[in-house]
């Protein structure tokens, strides 16, 4: 399967998406979103989400900065998209890590149709057994995917995929994301990146715009967009001078998603298809 397309059908497109998102990282989400050359909207207030959701192709919830207005909006706005056959994605950042973040997690899954359930391992794993051993909103060291646990993993996430209709994407040092039959395991990326807040809720923004891009492959269309992210991460790193540090990094990885073409993506993303 070639990769390339899918980020040129995210330019080609421009998708309009609405990220309901923590206000830690809203700015950055925003812009990785334009740099792949889709268009964010952010809104959370009850009296517009409807009306917003309507207008946008994808919907991006991320509980990340929970209060009880945006938990009734995220449930508003998601009960919209479902009914308009909309894409929507979950981000449960930090499942696990308190009793309000796990039992919202699991209202959303229970009350939403998702395309997407996109976190990290420990975040995933919440939401199958009812509690989580995250380290604040990080997965805990002893869920991390490994090449020794690896086969076990895709058949954790094969069968998430399964039990909520749904594709999953675990990211991590390996990425998996699978749906019931097929898992693409990813291994682009650097670890300096967990040095930034925010990198895996920009990309659950930017997997959004690739799913409305590529409706009929979102598989697909999701493996291509955490490649790109993770390819983003390498290349900034590389060009990453004395002195630089996280916050210049953050910067360097939007510029290389901006910059980003399908033949470098297809030349350095590494997967296989288990």
């Amino acid at each position: 399967m070639m990769l390339g397309k899918y980020l040129d059908n995210v330019r080609a497109t421009i998708p309009l998406v609405h990220n309901i998102t923590n206000y830690v990282t809203v700015n950055d989400v925003a812009n990785v979103i334009l740099a792949c050359g889709a268009s964010p909207i952010m809104a959370d207030d009850a009296l517009e989400v409807a009306e917003i959701t309507s207008i946008c192709g994808g919907l991006n919830i991320n509980i990340g900065t929970l209060n009880e207005r945006t938990i009734d909006s995220m449930l508003l706005a998601g009960q919209v998209a479902n009914e308009l056959g909309h894409v929507v994605l979950l981000d449960p950042v930090g499942a696990g890590a308190s009793k309000l973040r796990t039992s919202t997690a699991e209202r959303l899954v229970e009350a939403i149709k998702f395309d997407v359930v996109r976190g990290n391992i420990s975040e995933i794993k919440t939401l199958v057994i009812g509690s989580g051993t995250t380290k604040g909103v990080d997965a805990n060291e002893a869920d991390t995917v490994t090449e020794d646990n690896l086969e076990s993993m895709i058949g954790f996430a094969k069968n998430f995929a399964k039990d909520k209709k749904c594709i999953v994407a675990i990211t991590g040092a390996i990425d998996l994301v699978a749906d019931a039959n097929k898992c693409y395991v990813i291994r682009n990326g650097r670890a300096e990146m967990s040095k930034i807040t925010g990198t895996g809720c920009q990309l659950s923004g930017m997997i959004t715009a690739f799913l409305v891009a590529s409706p009929n492959e979102k598989l697909e269309a999701t493996a291509a967009a955490i490649a790109t992210m993770g390819i983003a991460g390498e290349i900034a790193f590389d060009h990453m001078q004395e002195g630089d540090g996280n916050a210049t990094y953050r910067n360097r990885i939007i510029d290389a998603i901006y910059n980003m073409t399908s033949s470098t993506l297809e030349m350095r993303a590494k997967y296989e298809v288990r």
